[in-house]
């Protein structure tokens, strides 16, 4: 992969000129060294010419492992250029969870298309797919594995992986099932490697098999294979019977996913499934203009404290010089702990019963954090702002300022602490309870403390 990104100019060149030249030859041969996921990054930036020529001059299995790699939008160019014999060998070649997924991002008469070459074992597989919720097990996992028998030797089960290998996803992994396909048990190509020929498959199997269901939540799932290591997971139905498998590669793709709509959400932005340049201004302001606009009104609030303290303000004015600075404080140290916690949420090592112990974190970290600012900004103050700026600060207004910041870090903490895990609670996404919301909240409260404190403190 580095390789590939440290000469990617200059293969785009060389491609680029052997295409000029129609040496096309030369130029399969060249395409044919290079890794599918490679290809589909140079095949990006192809017209919508170029593209259909240069996918033709792949051989047939890496062509369809180059198809899966490319956007929707040039998979669709390619399927309304093929001939019906030239989908169906692309169709052919597809494991049935890429092909489920080609279906799902098609628009109808594409997909029609698609199903009406598919041969019908991988039309019912696709059907079979398609009709689990979009965010399930079920609609991430493929129907092709390797099942083995518990009554088989060592010798029959590498005698059925041979026979049907070619058609499975991955064959590192075999699950073990009865007649009515109940997973029994898991074992490894390695297990079977190690084991002598006359060896009964349920005798090495492992019995203790991890499995996930059909309906349960992708992310969850992703996160198993984190958590265990593993390469497969097993999916069964409500009563126990292995319908699929879901492959590691499949579990990235997810946490991707997960992780880019956290960001989005973490930065006030609607979710988006395109990449950034092929996403229009349009969309790109839609996905925008709720939050802003959201956290606009709710920053009204801010200003209508500032206006409620208008005389307070007046009467010791350089008291607004240090507004932008404890807001800013607060809501950096709020950002802190709510990004902090969302993490801790998404790896469930956190969750609502923990709430109690989480303050208690929060509240000791907030002290210890706004008691060395506080000190920080006071020798600021007395030797900064009123030696070298000259600034009118009292000994008086410096200790409000600081014991402001001091207060502000540790409900900043708090709040940022407990608004994703009560959202969590009441069913939201925690990466909404993000910066920009947490931050204008805290702008609200450090005002309220900074200007009360100032009013019993000062008299004013």
């Amino acid at each position: 992969m580095a390789e590939f990104e440290e000469h990617e100019e200059e293969l785009k060149a060389e491609l680029a000129e052997l295409l000029e030249r129609k040496q096309y030859a030369a130029l399969r041969d060249r395409l044919v060294q290079l890794e599918p996921a490679d290809i589909a990054a140079l095949f990006g930036e192809l017209t919508e010419t170029q593209l259909p020529l240069l996918f033709r001059l792949l051989p047939k299995e890496p062509a369809a492992e180059v198809f899966v790699e490319l956007d929707p939008d040039q998979q669709e160019l390619l399927i309304c250029g093929f001939s019906n014999t030239e989908l169906k060998e692309v169709l052919d070649e597809l494991y049935v969870d890429d092909a489920a997924d080609l279906v799902e991002e098609m628009p109808a008469n594409v997909v029609k298309r698609i199903l009406r070459h598919a041969d019908p074992e991988t039309r019912k597989n696709i059907n079979e797919i398609l009709k689990y919720p979009e965010d399930s097990a079920g609609s991430l996992m493929t129907t092709e594995f390797l099942d083995l028998k518990r009554t088989m030797t060592v010798a029959d089960a590498f005698k059925r992986i041979r026979r049907t290998a070619a058609d499975m996803e991955t064959i590192s992994v075999c699950y073990v099932t009865d007649e009515g396909r109940h997973l029994l048990g898991v074992v490894t190509i390695r297990d079977l490697l190690l084991a002598e020929e006359e060896d009964v498959v349920g005798e090495i199997m492992d019995p203790n098999a991890i499995s996930v269901g059909t309906l349960d939540d992708k992310e969850e799932v992703a996160q198993a294979f984190g958590r265990y290591d593993f390469v497969a997971l097993p999916v069964v139905d409500a009563e126990g019977r292995l319908v699929g498998i879901v492959t590691v590669d499949d579990a990235i793709d997810v946490m991707e996913e997960e992780a880019t709509e956290d960001i989005e959400k973490m930065a006030a932005m609607l979710p988006s499934d395109k990449p950034y340049l092929k996403t229009g201004v349009w969309e790109t302001w839609k996905a925008r203009i709720p939050w802003l606009l959201l956290l606009m009104v709710s920053a009204t609030f801010t200003g209508q404290i500032i206006a409620g303290f208008e005389s307070a303000l007046a009467a010791v004015a350089i008291l607004t010089a240090y507004i932008p600075m404890l807001m800013d404080t607060g809501g950096n140290c709020g950002g802190q702990a709510s990004v902090t916690v969302i993490r801790g949420i998404s790896l469930d090592e956190i969750d609502f019963a923990d709430l109690p112990r989480v303050i208690w974190k929060e509240i000791r970290v907030g002290v210890i954090c706004g008691a060395t600012l506080s000190t920080a900004n006071f020798l600021k103050i007395m030797f900064v702002d009123r030696l070298v700026f000259h600034n009118p600060i009292t000994i008086e207004i410096a200790f409000v300022i600081c014991i402001t910041m001091l207060l502000t870090v540790v409900c900043a903490k708090i709040i940022g602490c407990i608004l994703p895990l009560l959202a969590k609670k009441l069913g939201f996404d925690p990466a909404v309870m993000s910066s920009p919301f947490i931050t204008t909240l805290v702008d609200a409260v450090s005002l309220l403390i900074y200007f009360n404190f100032a009013r019993s403190m000062l008299g004013i």
